[in-house]
């Protein structure tokens, strides 16, 4: 049912909480498991990031390699994948290049209002991804 399970993640409790779940899903399924993190630039010129996004490359990669030894320890096998640009979008294009069958998230509930919907990684990735997406609050 999931050949391919996409985990994008970030630095966040809630993507750290989402790894149970992709752990669950992955040893039911026997998926590949495909863990991204994606740095991310400010958007203009003396913007700067929040804190919780990620915007060193080295962050990036510690991130990724401590994230694949968590899987590795309970015997799943993850691929990793690095990408810049626009978290929602670049999610998205891997989802699509890898053919993943499920996008697993973690959710902060940030934006989630009327006045930041527009402006939600998650929205956006609901709206534009080419599988299905599980949201863990």
């Amino acid at each position: 049912m999931f050949k391919t399970v996409l985990f994008p993640i970030d630095q966040s409790r809630e993507a750290r909480e989402a790894a149970d779940v992709v752990a669950d899903i992955v040893k039911k399924y026997s998926s590949r498991l495909i863990l991204l993190s994606v740095l991310e630039e400010p958007e203009g010129e003396g913007e700067t990031l929040q804190s919780d996004r990620m915007a060193s490359p080295e962050l990036v990669e510690t991130l990724l390699k401590n994230a694949q030894t968590l899987f590795s320890e309970q015997g799943i096998s993850a691929e990793i994948i690095e990408r810049q640009g626009k978290a929602a979008f670049a999610i998205c294009d891997v989802a699509d290049e890898i053919d993943a069958n499920l996008i697993v998230m973690g959710c902060r509930g940030i934006g989630l209002t009327e006045e930041g919907l527009q402006d939600s990684v998650t929205n956006r990735v609901i709206n534009l991804s080419p599988c299905p997406v599980l949201i863990v609050p």
